[in-house]
C-alpha cells in the first residue's frame, strides 16, 4: 500500500460558517466517493481557504463527517492579486492500492476554473499546479 496525495477544490457562497461547513462537506464527501476510500484510508488532510473566507474553520465540516481519528489542518491560500476568491481547497494524504494515474482530484462549482484540464469537475491528472 502507498501514501497518496489527493487534491481537490470547490466555491463558498458567502463567507458564513453554514456556507463553509456545507460546502467543505460537499468536497470531502466527493472526492472519498471518487476515489472509492473509507475514514481507515485517510492519514491526513489540509484544508486551506482563500483569505475572504474565515467565519469557520473548515476542518469541522470533516469533524462533522466522523473523521476523528485524521490528523487535519487548516491555512490560508497565497492572497494572489487577481486570483480565484471563495475558495476551499484540499489535500488529502491517503493510503492506497491506487496507481497515481487512477486518482481522481475532484474541482468543484467556480473552482473548476483552477484546473481547466478538468471536464466534469473531477481530474485523474496528478500534475496539479493550483
Amino acid at each position: 500500500m502507498q501514501s497518496r496525495g489527493i487534491r481537490g477544490a470547490t466555491t463558498a457562497e458567502a463567507n458564513t460558517r453554514e456556507s463553509i461547513l456545507s460546502n467543505t462537506q460537499e468536497l470531502l464527501e466527493v472526492v472519498m466517493a471518487a476515489n472509492d476510500l473509507k475514514k481507515d484510508d485517510l492519514v491526513c488532510a489540509f484544508l486551506t481557504t482563500t483569505r475572504d473566507l474565515n467565519a469557520e474553520f473548515p476542518a469541522v465540516a470533516a469533524r462533522q463527517l466522523g473523521w476523528t481519528d485524521v490528523a487535519l489542518m487548516c491555512g490560508h491560500e497565497m492572497d494572489v492579486p487577481g486570483a480565484l476568491t471563495g475558495v476551499i481547497r484540499v489535500m488529502l494524504v491517503v493510503n492506497t492500492e491506487q496507481a497515481p494515474d487512477k486518482i481522481v482530484h475532484v474541482y468543484l462549482k467556480e473552482a473548476k476554473t483552477l484546473r481547466p484540464d478538468t471536464v466534469s469537475g473531477t481530474s485523474k491528472r496528478t500534475d496539479s499546479t493550483t
